[in-house]
């Protein structure tokens, strides 16, 4: 990869990121970074490949090949509970989903693994799964269960105040059984690319902070912005977004660190992980291990 081009960073295009990501690109000069809008499976494969440096990414993924990769710090897709845009929604009674079949989205791990540890673990249970396209119609009509993530969740529930699906919130089912909460996004930068230019790097890691700071304190343009784009009431995205945390403190990454240990156990991981951070500051220099 040569020195010259711009750093590419990814962005996960759903309504749960957009407090981290909304003012950050008039901080990025377009000569020196570009933003790229992806699905967060799209996002994750084009990290791994190297096609991009910096990405907003399912923390599965993350997982997946963390020694390839740092965490920016304190940045993070988290919910201490319910959470409301990862939604398993039921046709049938609980305990024949447990022994039916779920169609899972094909959109992100994080959701997908998470279901299968609530499933085995919090269930003891055994269900057999497809993967589909998220939609829901199309997915209940292959299966007992369905398994949606990010604004197609969203746009279900609303749609299933008229059909009176059993929905279960992941988020807060995982908060009921642990105890903590649950991320499902972090910001990761390939270990490369931190070494190669950590002042790009550290750019980034500014500008997606002072976005999420500046989002937080006045949450009334992205929750105009989501009435736009994505319908629904104020209200609706005002619990939305409080609902949801972007640090990434002990808390999170205890949750975190509980998930993976979990993901390992069951084979859904290969391996088991420890996290590594970016070091904010443009002199770092990554050794290779």
């Amino acid at each position: 990869m040569g020195t010259n081009r711009p750093i590419t960073v990814g962005r996960i295009d759903y309504a749960n990121v957009w407090p981290i990501f909304h003012y950050a690109e008039q901080q990025l000069p377009e000569d020196r970074f570009r933003i790229e809008k992806r699905v967060p499976a799209a996002l994750n494969r084009a990290l791994r490949q190297g096609e991009i440096d910096i990405t907003s990414m399912s923390s599965f993924a993350y997982a997946e090949n963390a020694d390839n990769y740092l965490v920016l710090p304190d940045l993070s897709v988290s919910a201490k509970g319910r959470v409301n845009s990862i939604l398993l929604f039921m046709k049938k009674p609980l305990d024949q989903v447990l022994r039916g079949r779920i169609a899972m989205t094909t959109t992100s791990a994080t959701s997908v693994n998470l279901l299968k540890i609530l499933m085995k673990l919090y269930y003891q249970a055994e269900p057999s799964y497809v993967t589909m396209e998220p939609s829901l119609d199309d997915m209940l009509a292959e299966a007992d269960a369905a398994l949606l993530i990010g604004d197609t969740a969203i746009h279900a529930s609303w749609a299933n105040r008229h059909k009176g699906l059993a929905v279960i919130d992941l988020g807060e089912l995982w908060r009921s059984w642990t105890g903590y909460g649950m991320t499902f996004a972090l910001v990761a930068v390939r270990r490369e690319v931190a070494e190669r230019d950590p002042e790009a790097v550290s750019d980034v890691l500014h500008a997606l902070t002072e976005s999420k700071e500046r989002s937080l304190r006045d949450l009334n343009p992205l929750i105009a912005k989501a009435c736009a784009q994505l319908g629904g009431e104020p209200s609706y995205w005002h619990r939305y977004f409080h609902e949801l945390h972007y640090n990434f403190g002990s808390d999170e990454q205890a949750g975190l660190s509980l998930y993976f240990d979990y993901a390992h156990q069951l084979g859904l991981l290969p391996h088991e992980v420890h996290m590594r951070f970016f070091e904010d500051h443009a002199a770092l220099k990554v050794k290779n291990e």
